[in-house]
């Protein structure tokens, strides 16, 4: 458990550097904002790629190959030294992509492997624990990023090129489950019949869809937001910074409890809780008032790290072993894929007042929430007591159909509980 939170908060570091400082280098570089924009498209455009790159992780030993990844990828960084000027940008854009893959990569990968790692009891904790080291390495990432640029330039960022080393000698570490892995066969690989196993399974099915609204509605709100605390606040922009504080303490606090609570009640109710306080979080960011703005700040903070964690660990459990590289990758991009053109949209709603945007985001995640909360459920049928009634021909049926979807519950859960237990090779 110490070597998987240790991994996840290293990646969270050099996420956090390359999200931030390779935009300030080119904009210093070249002048563009344009140019310096672009350095975003290349982090998040290969999420679109996610199903084909999680199903890498189907074929092959899933150990060796994120230990191969992370290697690639401190090679790669150490190509930033060679940029001196302008005219050598391609190459800070080229090293981006490649993060951007990698992270693609190593999400779906961990996701896949931490059943072999772990028994099903522990991954919400975990998947908790992981959340929470990420969420606070973003507390420690601008300021470092920040200072290695303002010390040795761009090219400093170079230096990162010996945290994915690290990742790599500590997923050596990792103590796996023996057991021979199922591979899915050839039919199973396609991203359709991946979609179907995610579709097909309420499970999953819910928590997934509740993280997919939550974080492509926080996107939507991001214009909003800036415009109600500069705007409606009066504040400076570097506020943001600030209130960035307060919503990463509390995704530290919420990743730390989350996995309790999906023990007790379930993925898809902590997800349900998840979405309700993001939409909780929305309306109090609609307050011109800062108590209410840094409560809210709070609110979303532990609201979007539940949906998360409950998809992630709500996959984990539901999904067979052999297609869980390929399910890790399509639930990567129902949940991130969106954001690309969620960010726009609300740039533009922006325009019809500061807080439209988090008004209908509000709407829709209270939505969704309920919607998931009052979903109908099938109800076990009392048979009748002697010297009662008979049934009529339509009670029967529909007890009938009853029994069977109960049935069919019960079959579906005693696999899900099989395909839960933890298999991989030992070649992982």
């Amino acid at each position: 458990m110490g070597l998987l939170v240790a991994v996840s908060g290293l990646a969270g570091l050099v996420s956090g550097i390359l999200s931030l400082i390779p935009g300030i280098w080119i904009l210093d570089l070249t002048d563009s904002s344009s140019l310096a924009a672009l350095t975003q498209l290349c982090l998040y455009a290969p999420v679109l790629g996610a199903p084909w790159l999680g199903g890498l992780l189907d074929r092959t030993p899933r150990r060796p190959l994120l230990i191969g990844v992370n290697i690639s990828l401190a090679l790669a960084l150490s190509c930033l030294f060679a940029v001196p000027g302008p005219r050598q940008i391609w190459l800070v854009f080229a090293v981006l992509f490649a993060f951007g893959i990698s992270r693609i990569l190593v999400d779906a990968g961990e996701t896949a492997l931490l059943p072999a790692v772990l028994s099903a009891g522990q991954l919400g904790s975990v998947n908790g624990w992981r959340s929470s080291a990420k969420e606070g390495m973003k507390l420690v990432a601008p300021l470092t990023g920040i200072g290695l640029y303002t010390w040795q330039g761009g090219r400093a960022v170079g230096a990162l090129a010996v945290v994915p080393a690290l990742v790599a000698g500590l997923y050596a570490g990792l103590r796996l489950a023996s057991a021979p892995l199922e591979r899915a066969r050839d039919r199973q690989r396609s991203p359709r019949a991946g979609l179907a196993v995610l579709l097909g399974r309420t499970g999953i099915r819910v928590p997934v869809c509740l993280a997919s609204v939550s974080i492509t509605m926080s996107g939507f709100t991001t214009a909003g937001y800036y415009a109600v605390v500069t705007t409606e606040l009066n504040l400076p922009a570097t506020f943001l910074g600030v209130l960035a504080g307060v919503q990463g303490l509390g995704s530290i606090l919420g990743g730390l409890i989350v996995g309790r609570f999906i023990t007790r009640w379930g993925a898809t109710a902590v997800g349900t809780a998840g979405t309700a306080l993001f939409a909780v979080g929305c309306l109090g960011r609609c307050l011109p008032w800062l108590p209410a703005m840094s409560g809210a700040s709070g609110a979303v903070g532990v609201g979007l790290p539940w949906t998360l964690v409950a998809a992630v660990t709500a996959t984990q459990r539901h999904i067979p072993a052999g297609q869980l590289g390929r399910a890790a990758g399509l639930v990567n991009m129902a949940m991130f894929g969106p954001v690309a053109l969620a960010i726009p949209l609300g740039a533009g709603a922006v325009r019809l007042g500061s807080t439209v945007p988090l008004f209908a985001a509000a709407g829709v995640c209270s939505a969704a929430a309920a919607i998931a909360f009052h979903r109908p459920r099938s109800r076990p049928v009392r048979r009748a007591a002697p010297g009662e009634p008979a049934p009529t021909s339509g009670s029967i049926t529909r007890a009938t159909r009853t029994s069977a979807g109960s049935r069919n519950a019960l079959s579906d859960s005693a696999t899900d509980l099989e395909q839960s237990a933890p298999t991989a090779t030992s070649g992982q």
